[in-house]
Parts: structure tokens; sequence; C-alpha cells
């Protein structure tokens, strides 16, 4: 799960399905965004739908007539935009994109019609993390590796790794660009940050407790 304008990485879910994933990610997401999700563009996998009503759908009022409401439904002000690939084999014939939740022109210009973002964020995790390459013997062999080898891949990408897309004008004479990390860009930090800084500095729990 990626923001759009920073490209900060806000979570990351290890499952063994598709759907447990993306509940788990809307329960984070939720913790920045309690009463409504922020705009959201997927791809047309993985119970993304059905996950953000059970997170922050609520039950209709009991009109007075006929059987109670029990299921959970959409509210009036998401956004949400799912992008699906046609293929045949390795090859891409189509992308279609469907507007499930709000107005169809707002969220377009909102959100675009692509995922490019995060699919430009799993090729760049593919190339840190050998354990997230396809077709590799070097997959981990229990999930608890494999997050743990995530974490460390997820804040080195926000910490200590310059965006070519993020960077800003230089003041100075000495350079033309000032590079940023999605860690700076967010308003987190104002250097890019050392592996020793990294390593070294201890968080909080309220400020873990509170991402």
């Amino acid at each position: 799960m990626i923001d759009l304008d920073t490209r900060l990485r806000l979570g990351r879910a290890i499952t063994k399905t598709e759907s447990e994933g993306a509940l788990l990610l809307m329960q984070i997401l939720k913790r920045a965004h309690p009463e409504a999700p922020p705009a959201l563009a997927t791809d047309a996998k993985g119970g993304y739908e059905e996950a953000m009503v059970e997170t922050w759908g609520k039950v209709p009022a009991y009109p007075g007539w006929g059987r109670p409401p029990t299921r959970k439904r959409a509210e009036a002000g998401w956004q949400y935009l799912q992008v699906k690939k046609i293929r045949s084999g390795s090859r891409l014939l189509e992308v279609q994109t469907e507007v499930v939740f709000g107005d169809p022109q707002q969220v377009v210009e909102t959100l675009g019609k692509h995922t490019a973002y995060i699919e430009r964020s799993q090729l760049t995790s593919r190339q840190m993390n050998g354990r997230v390459v396809r077709k590799t013997l070097s997959f981990s062999k229990e999930v608890r590796y494999l997050r743990a080898s995530c974490a460390w891949e997820d804040a080195m990408y926000n910490w200590t790794r310059p965006h070519r897309s993020l960077r800003v004008r230089s003041g100075t004479a000495r350079r033309r660009w000032d590079p940023r990390s999605p860690a700076m860009a967010a308003g987190l930090t104002d250097h890019i940050w050392s592996v020793h800084e990294l390593l070294t500095t201890v968080v909080p729990p309220k400020v873990i407790n509170s991402i």
C-alpha cells in the first residue's frame, strides 16, 4: 500500500490469501482514517471492495418496515477505482477501469486510470528483497522470516533511499537538485537517513502504535 503523492509505503500485508491480505491492509489504513477510507485504486483481485465495506461500512438504519438490514454497506463520499488487466499468456491485451464507489469523473481525476505507482514499487521491492522475487530459490520457508525481511525492506525504502520523482530544485549553486526520500516528502524527517541511523534510532512505543 503506497501513498500517491509521497510514494511512502504505508503498509504491507503478508497472508495466505489475497482476501485476508486486503482485509488486513484496510484495518491498517483505518488507523489513520477512522471515519472513512481515503481515495483508493487497486487491481481487480484480492477482494478489496469487500474489505472496504467490512472495515468502514455501516448497517443502514431500519426504515420501519420489512426485515431489518443486517449487512454493512458503503457510505456516500467513498472513492474507489479498480484496474483490470486482460492478458493472453504473458501478453497484455487490454486495461479496463471501473469506478466502484464515487462519482466516476471525480474519481478518475483524483486517482487516474492506472496502478503504475504501486506496480513500480513492487519492481523496486523485487530488486531490494530476494525473498519476493518470482521463480527463485531464495523464497522464505516460514512466514515470519518473510515478514521480517519485508519490514526491513520497507524501512530502507521509506527512510534511506532517495526517490527520483520526489527531488526538488536546489537552493544552492553547487547542485541542481536536492534528493528526497518518501519519508522526507511525507514530512516525517528533514534528511535522508543512513543505515546506521535507521538501526540505532529508538522509536517510542506511542509513536509505533499511532502509525
